[in-house]
């Protein structure tokens, strides 16, 4: 099997050492530390990628670009015990538990003039991550960060739904402003973390002001200031200047927002949140904790896939019919197509909000903000076009506070 290897020559590990396959990609961890020149190794290693930049964050960024554009997930690492240390720290930050590590720990060769007398001593967790994400926002972003915003929400909120431009994410699928990590995807917590301040930096706001919903497909929605669930849907709360945000990659981000009460809500809502009905449990939630009055409440619906590209399981599928039979336009087919955004939008109106208080695809009269994510591969991400490995916009939402002036982020 075909396999990444990093020779650790900054902590003093000797090439000398390698024991390779023909398939092996090998990598030479160089840095720009004197005497760590790589030429003398290079015959008896035989194809060999160089990694000089001028931090330990640089090389390791430009080694995993390499691995993914590679297709590699197998990674060993020849390495002494310090390194394997400081490497580690490194690895938390730059890979997720799509990757895996075989670290093999070497002691330093004090023979070779190369590879002896490392001045690196330690390597805490806070310089590691300053060092990585120093060197991540010194990347330009690929294009212009673009936020769409509705006109039904008032100034005395901030809000937007993101699309995909903008950021540093180089895989194709999660490129450029994928604004999630997980375990089972390439983007490590720290693009992620860049990601977002770029999208704070743009839209106003503070990075760690951000509280998104801890995802379940369900219908469970958290009240800020009870405590949090370890997973939910939905969130509501009243205090300013925390940055609520729901995920989508066809599935919708909505917000809600009672501009008497000061109240606001996001949620995130796919097939099974929608029949479990998480908007208006969402809406329940700011009626019952802070006595919104629902005729009161506006709601916005964010890109997400359109009935034009969703289809589903007919078992499935035909429970929206429960709903309304527009859900699903096409019920004997064994994939029908189901309209989830028309089922939201009954849903909310039956539980009391008004129909122009919801701004989503059937809005005439005001700019779009729910266009259908798999339809425009060029501004959004899509799991229904792009598979498992698809990355994630948000849509969120915050109480201005009129007292405080404008929030000034570090740009550097």
């Amino acid at each position: 099997m075909c396999q990444a290897v990093l020779v650790d020559l900054i902590h003093g590990c000797c090439p000398a050492q390698l024991d390779r396959s023909a398939s092996d990609q090998v990598f030479l961890l160089c840095g720009k530390k004197e005497g760590n020149s790589p030429d003398r190794f290079l015959s008896s290693c035989g194809i060999v990628r160089i990694l000089d930049s001028g931090s330990i964050a640089e090389c390791l960024i430009r080694f995993k670009l390499t691995v993914d554009q590679l297709d590699l997930s197998s990674v060993r690492v020849l390495t002494t015990p310090l390194g394997r240390e400081v490497l580690g720290r490194y690895q938390d930050q730059l890979f997720t538990a799509v990757y895996t590590f075989e670290y093999r720990v070497t002691s330093v060769d004090r023979t070779c003039p190369s590879c002896s007398g490392s001045d690196h001593t330690d390597s805490p967790v806070d310089l590691v991550r300053d060092d990585v994400s120093t060197f991540l926002q010194q990347l330009p972003g690929a294009g212009d960060v673009i936020l769409l915003k509705s006109t039904l929400i008032p100034d005395c909120f901030g809000h937007g739904f993101s699309a995909r431009h903008g950021g540093v994410s180089s895989i194709p699928s999660l490129s450029s402003l994928n604004l999630f990590s997980s375990s089972r995807r390439r983007d490590s917590r720290a693009v992620v973390t860049e990601n977002r301040r770029r999208l704070a930096l743009c839209a106003g706001f503070r990075p760690d002001s951000l509280r998104l919903v801890k995802v379940n497909h369900g219908s469970n929605v958290w009240v800020m200031g009870k405590p949090e669930p370890e997973s939910y849907d939905g969130i509501v709360t009243n205090q300013p200047r925390v940055v609520l945000a729901a995920p989508g990659a066809d599935c919708m981000p909505i917000l809600f927002a009672d501009p008497g009460s000061k109240v606001i809500g996001a949620a995130h809502a796919g097939w099974k949140g929608t029949l479990m009905g998480v908007a208006m449990a969402t809406v329940e939630a700011m009626v019952t904790e802070f006595g919104c009055k629902v005729s009161d409440i506006v709601v916005a619906v964010g890109p997400s896939v359109g009935a034009c590209c969703f289809t589903w399981d007919r078992k499935e599928a035909l429970k929206f019919i429960n709903i309304h039979p527009d859900c699903v336009p096409d019920p004997e087919s064994a994939r029908p197509h189901v309209n989830i955004r028309l089922a939201n939008r009954v849903l909310l109106q039956r539980g009391g909000i008004l129909p122009h208080h919801i701004h989503d695809d059937m809005t005439t009269d005001r700019s779009c903000v729910t266009p259908c994510t798999s339809c425009h591969p060029e501004l959004f991400f899509s799991h229904v076009r792009d598979g498992p490995n698809f990355g994630t916009q948000l849509g969120f939402l915050w109480i201005k506070d009129s007292r405080k002036k404008a929030w000034t982020l570090n740009t550097a």
